[in-house]
């Protein structure tokens, strides 16, 4: 084997004998982030939680929805195969690709796109980071991108929000309005190849994927999200992952979408 078909190799690990739903649904999951807001020796995506890694249970949370048919994770260079090795190992069927990731979400998101078969034509984006997921929650994203061709979770803003400075407050901000994004975040899959392309073209590194389709002309349906749908970067919310997580797995927040109806 030439060093070129090696490096080829090492950047993107297939899967044998997974992605074996036929779904035209897939879902990329960006897990190459150093999480230096964590700290710690352990990436986040790799803490343990319930006695697998984080990675892991927001894979089979994905895995277990019946609208999911292929699933790509992104993650740093030098662990696309041993986290790949770990993955077959959970046997996740529809686990399709282990490729490497980029300097930034945005590049591990483009990375990834790219390991999605052919006939797919609906993606969905979703931080590995976000264990509490339903699948219901999975299946209306990808039910509102069949109708509008992108959608996202999102939950409304609760909190007071001020303008300020480092001393002092400054006018209060309608928070009509506004919310807090969420994942997974979907849309069809030709507006997402085309917003990414535009990206890289013309150096525009946005917050998430809903902002750089958004740059292309098209809107973004909002589908009602959940508190407890928390991305964790930090230790507290590391920590509150820890409390939530028995009651999670008894089913004790089955009814946890916040709607603005």
């Amino acid at each position: 084997m030439d060093r070129a078909m090696q490096e080829r190799r090492s950047r993107t690990q297939a899967v044998a004998g997974a992605a074996e739903g036929d779904s035209d649904v897939a879902v990329l999951v960006p897990a190459a982030g150093a999480g230096t807001r964590m700290g710690g020796e352990t990436r986040k995506q790799y803490r343990t939680l319930g006695g697998n890694s984080l990675l892991l249970c927001t894979l089979r949370t994905l895995e277990a929805c019946d609208a999911v048919g292929h699933l790509v994770v992104a993650v740093p260079k030098n662990d696309v195969r041993s986290v790949s090795d770990r993955l077959q190992e959970a046997q996740l069927r529809k686990l399709g690709a282990v490729v490497e990731g980029g300097a930034s979400r945005q590049a591990s998101v483009r990375n990834a796109l790219r390991a999605v078969p052919s006939h797919v034509e609906i993606v969905l984006v979703h931080d590995a980071v976000r264990p509490f997921l339903r699948t219901e929650q999975v299946a209306r994203v990808v039910d509102a991108v069949r109708e509008e061709g992108a959608a996202s979770l999102a939950v409304p803003v609760s909190d007071t929000l001020r303008r300020g400075t480092a001393h002092s407050f400054g006018e209060t901000v309608d928070r009509d309005g506004l919310y807090r994004m969420q994942t997974p975040q979907g849309f069809r899959r030709d507006w997402l190849e085309t917003a990414h392309r535009r990206a890289r073209q013309e150096g525009f590194e946005g917050t998430d994927d809903v902002e750089l389709v958004q740059r292309i002309g098209h809107s973004v349906l909002r589908v009602d999200g959940s508190a407890y749908n928390i991305k964790i970067t930090t230790p507290t919310d590391w920590s509150l992952a820890q409390a939530i997580w028995p009651r999670w797995c008894e089913g004790d927040f089955a009814d946890d979408t916040v709607s603005t109806t």
